[in-house]
């Protein structure tokens, strides 16, 4: 396992990639509709702040490498959601 920086650098990377790729979805495809589009940004969002949380707040009684291993997993699984979204988008 990484450290919580590292952890935190790469969900702060990934998320700002996504949130780029929608704003240039949103501005460079006319056939994308904006409420769509801000709901993906708005889940983008929610993501971020979401995982951040969660690698500073550790649920307590549980080993520290099978929680981050999860998370890990989580967060992955939901990232590539977004991406589908924005793909279908497409």
């Amino acid at each position: 396992m990484a450290n919580k920086r590292d952890l935190k650098r790469g969900i702060n990377y990934i998320c700002s990639d996504l949130f780029a790729e929608c704003v240039a979805v949103s501005l460079y495809n006319k056939k994308s509709d904006p409420a769509n589009m801000d709901t993906l940004m708005k889940s983008v969002l929610r993501v971020h702040s979401n995982y951040i949380l969660r690698v500073s707040h550790p649920e307590p009684g549980m080993p520290a490498k099978k929680y981050y291993k999860n998370l890990i997993e989580c967060f992955n699984h939901e990232v590539n959601d977004i991406v589908d979204a924005i793909n279908n988008v497409h």
